[in-house]
């Protein structure tokens, strides 16, 4: 016999939290207590749900028992969640990496009748969302956030979302290729808001410094936001502001007369004279608001910054920025990637214990660990679109290739307000000069977009390393900076003496400036697999990675065409069960590898610092803030 949904969940309720938001028009944090929203940035009203039953279905019977109507016990989870986070190699880890099925349901009390959206900031892989048993929508892929609305009575409503994640390598042939564990689950935040009478979203902001007499530049900001009449046609003006203790100011947006159901861009202008300008010595935020009084609002943190480039060179606020870092994943034992505030918190506090300015994500990063990222002054290499493997590309229909596209705007369009993130990479490893003319399409498109929706940011393609081009092809036309992978020393010559590996650091890093004369150049990875079950100083022993850590970085400091280094990885990760170190284990036959393991991070999967840690906090720390 079921018990009552009340008795096995706590209901929430947002009829204060509702009403104090409407009326506030701007403030988000009104909906509920203090702490409990995960992500501080988005619409007013928004109220995050986090109690959960959730009920695993391997048979995937679900559907045949109704369980879209909720009718099903389980267990209470927190969400963010991933189902099963362990375990990742063996047999048992080849059939959790394989997937299966699993429902959610809470529920949710509304103090009237009328529209309310559920948001969802990632699901693996498909999710399909009910609410009181009505299916709503279907959306597939993580790391993309996606919302369904409903009109509901007041009352009490219950909420179910099937996921699905199972087969992984169909997932890859509809462009969802993995460098991370299969995880399934609800792995990022999920709200509830009502909807109002208009409805603010999509905020942008630009920042161009102007030269003062006699004094510091002045900031000129742009900001724009969607406005949406969802009332009768009428007039409409977004009221704003941005603030940073002791400073306002004042944002003036037109009036605007739209119709029912139309949305058009809103755009202010202001000039700031003494700027709190953001960098990684001073990542100064102000807190944008942005409102129609009584209706809807948008909040989150900014930053004013100018990011620039020319002749190869890559620019923050009118200096020169070098950039040293590592590349992160999502992906922390016993969580999966579904990280909890902590997790994101011992993620900065690693980077900035490296004395990192900079990192790589190779998919779109959580929001609440990016408002981390701006607050420490990190900048990202932000990854959007498909995460193909090195050299491949699958996305060679034209709906595939749409879709991939697609991901990229939805990815892009989310994290535009982040002033860490310092480029859009639009393609993982591409080998030569691309797979045809799909790829290079997508490229092309993705840019043009990208120039003219976010102009104040780097585009750019990651190269595989080992089978760059000798002459660049129109694939890298569009692009303002190229990346190259480089694992000289590993996959490439492992039993070279310093000197060697230090000479073919060079010729790689010359022929990359060859080719790609004029663009910024990044490397994108470098480093080693490493564990205690290798000898000293042999390769895959701690000693042999920190020793080809410090050779790749001290060739890359004394190159000043290069504007960004980033190791590969800051943590060891799943990757899948059966992984051995890909093609090492032919070059290197009797290097020990723990399997279902990438091992080059810099800390454990348990997050203990290798000795590596040690030798490339120095170097970095020699090289400064940026």
């Amino acid at each position: 016999m079921l018990m009552p949904m009340r008795a096995l969940l706590k209901r929430t309720t947002i009829a204060t939290a509702l009403a104090c938001a409407a009326l506030a028009g701007t403030a988000a944090a009104a909906l509920a207590p203090a702490g409990q929203l995960l992500v501080f940035e988005g619409p007013a009203g928004r109220l995050p749900l986090t109690e959960w039953i959730l009920r695993t279905d391997p048979a995937d019977r679900g559907a045949g028992l109704g369980w879209e109507q909720g009718a099903f016990t389980g267990s209470r989870v927190t969400v963010p969640n991933v189902v099963r986070p362990a375990p990742y190699s063996g047999r048992a880890g080849e059939r959790n990496y394989e997937g299966s099925v699993a429902w959610y349901r809470t529920n949710f009390e509304t103090p009237g009748a009328g529209v309310f959206a559920l948001a969802f900031e990632s699901a693996n892989f498909r999710a399909t969302v009910f609410i009181d048993g009505h299916r709503l929508g279907t959306h597939e892929g993580p790391f993309l956030p996606f919302e369904v609305r409903s009109t509901l009575a007041a009352g009490v409503h219950t909420v179910v979302v099937r996921l699905d994640w199972r087969d992984p390598a169909r997932q890859a042939l509809e462009g969802f290729h993995r460098t991370w564990f299969n995880w399934g689950g609800l792995d990022g935040e999920v709200t509830v808001r009502r909807v109002g009478e208009s409805e603010l979203s999509r905020p942008t902001i630009q920042t161009t410094l102007a030269p003062s007499a006699g004094g510091p530049p002045q900031a000129i900001v742009n900001v724009s936001v969607l406005v949406r009449n969802n009332g009768p046609q009428r007039a409409l003006q977004p009221r704003g502001s941005l603030s940073r203790p002791g400073q306002t100011l004042a944002l003036s947006f037109p009036v605007m007369t739209l119709a029912h159901g139309q949305s058009a861009v809103a755009t202010a202008s202001v000039r700031v004279a003494e700027p709190a300008l953001w960098s990684p010595a001073g990542p100064n935020l102000y807190d944008l608001q942005l409102a129609v009084p009584g209706e809807s609002g948008y909040t989150a943190r900014v930053g004013l910054r100018q990011l620039s480039w020319q002749a190869g060179m890559l620019f923050l606020n009118g200096r020169r920025l070098r950039l040293h870092g590592v590349s992160i994943q999502e992906d922390v034992p016993g969580h999966g990637d579904a990280l909890t505030p902590a997790d994101q918190d011992g993620i900065v506090a690693e980077l900035k214990a490296l004395g990192a300015n900079a990192l790589r994500a190779q998919h779109p990063l959580d929001p609440a660990l990016l408002e981390r990222l701006d607050a420490a002054g990190l900048l990202v290499w932000q990854g959007l679109g498909p995460v193909e493997g090195a050299g491949s590309w699958l996305s060679r229909t034209p709906r595939l290739r749409a879709a991939a596209e697609a991901q990229a705007h939805v990815a892009a369009t989310a994290a535009m307000l982040h002033p860490s993130i310092f480029s859009w990479n639009v393609l993982n490893e591409v080998a030569r000069n691309g797979q045809g003319g799909s790829e290079v399409s997508y490229v092309q498109n993705l840019a043009r977009w990208l120039h003219r929706t976010d102009p104040g940011r780097m585009v750019a393609v990651d190269v595989w390393g080992r089978d760059p081009p000798a002459r660049a092809g129109a694939i890298y036309g569009s692009v303002d900076a190229v990346a190259e992978t480089d694992y000289s020393g590993w996959y490439e010559s492992p039993r070279d003496t310093t000197g060697q590996l230090t000479a073919l650091i060079r010729r790689r890093l010359a022929a990359m400036e060859r080719t790609f004369a004029g663009k910024v150049l990044v490397i994108s990875e470098f480093g080693a697999e490493s564990n205690a079950l290798n000898p000293a100083p042999g390769p895959g022993s701690y000693a042999f990675q920190a020793s080809l850590l410090r050779t790749h970085i001290e060739a890359y400091a004394a190159d000043p065409r290069l504007s960004a280094m980033l190791v590969w990885v800051l943590r060891d990760y799943p990757l899948t069960p059966t992984f051995k170190g890909g093609s090492i284990s032919s070059v290197l036959p009797r290097l020990r590898l723990i399997e279902g393991l990438n091992q080059k991070g810099l800390y454990t999967y348990a997050g203990r610092p290798k000795p590596a840690v040690g030798v490339v906090a120095a170097l970095f720390r020699a090289l400064g803030e940026g």
